[in-house]
């Protein structure tokens, strides 16, 4: 029985040598700091958002000329918030259900996050409505956009 014991102990002194500490270490300094500092990033690499859930709305339009402008306008209204740094990612839900997409916003407040999704045309007609959540996530989200244009069709 000794023998056993023994074996068990020396089988997992690797995986002990190698264990978390039970509380967090403190954070070390971050590899870019000008970067971290540009994301908005706190002293984990994070930052807080709002993510925004797009659900069918009231009233929703049909197809046709209307319902072509409104879509324009939301899709003019998410660059325009990319584009002031208040849109870290957005993009539609495809399995057709009544979640129609999300918005994750680098906002501090769900008042701040309402009234900029106020002004995109799929809320202020109806087709779609917002619920909101905050989230804690990588700062790097705020590097999307760029990234994804220099990888979108021109």
């Amino acid at each position: 029985m000794k023998t056993v014991l023994a074996c068990l102990c020396l089988a997992l002194l690797p995986v002990l040598a190698h264990a978390q500490p039970a509380t967090p270490a403190t954070p070390s300094a971050v590899a870019d700091p000008g970067l971290a500092s540009q994301l908005g990033a706190d002293e984990r690499g994070m930052r807080q958002y709002m993510l925004v859930i797009l659900k069918t709305g009231p009233t929703p339009l049909a197809d046709g000329p209307q319902r072509s402008a409104m879509f324009a306008g939301h899709f003019a209204n998410m660059q325009r918030l990319a584009a002031a740094g208040q849109l870290a990612v957005a993009g539609p839900f495809t399995d057709k259900g009544d979640w129609r997409g999300l918005f994750i916003l680098a906002v501090s407040s769900q008042a701040e996050a309402e009234a900029l999704v106020a002004t995109d045309p799929v809320i202020a007609q109806g087709e779609m409505v917002a619920e909101y959540h905050p989230l804690y996530a990588s700062a790097a989200l705020m590097a999307v956009n760029a990234t994804h244009l220099r990888i979108a069709p021109q």
